[in-house]
């Protein structure tokens, strides 16, 4: 069986034991083995122990928590980038913005939907609440803005209206 929105919180109050070897696609797991991946997970323990955070004893990332990083990294770029917080000054300078994310890849932001490219992991489900990387996409997945699978789907614009794209 493959899911695609079971990770390591999912896992932590369930008996992983009948899901061993059951396999999740996500775009991030925390047992990863890099620098980029080893510092996150460390300074993450760190503050969820300081702040009481519930479950600071085993701390856990997962791939919404690295998605939000590399959204709010990739924000604060692109405010610097625009020199402003004007909301669409920042849309724009969002454009192409490239971000080193806990996974260890390097995830972009598309210049022209905005959507997001990120590497593709498939991970098996370990009896300690863990996933093992089974395979991984060579690098990010350039992201489609609409489903193919979706009926009408095909007359939908990949771009947005009314925003100019910053390219200096």
């Amino acid at each position: 069986m493959v899911a695609f929105s079971v990770g390591e919180e999912e896992l932590r109050g369930v008996d992983t034991k009948p899901l061993v070897g059951h396999l999740a696609a996500w775009n991030y797991f925390m047992s990863q083995k890099n620098p980029a991946n080893d510092a996150w997970k460390k300074q993450w323990a760190t503050y969820a122990k300081k702040m009481k955070l519930a479950g600071a004893d085993k701390p856990l990332t997962n791939d919404p928590m690295e998605a939000a990083w590399i959204g709010i990294h990739m924000w604060k770029q692109a405010v610097e980038k625009a020199k402003s917080t004007d909301v669409d000054k920042v849309i724009a300078a969002m454009a192409g913005q490239t971000y080193k994310a806990p996974s260890g890849i390097t995830s972009t932001m598309d210049p022209k939907n905005h959507h997001l490219h990120k590497a593709v992991f498939i991970g098996e489900v370990q009896a300690n609440g863990q996933f093992n990387v089974v395979w991984q996409t060579k690098g990010p997945v350039k992201a489609e803005p609409w489903s193919p699978f979706i009926a009408g789907n095909d007359k939908k614009k990949g771009e947005p209206d009314g925003k100019t794209i910053i390219t200096k």
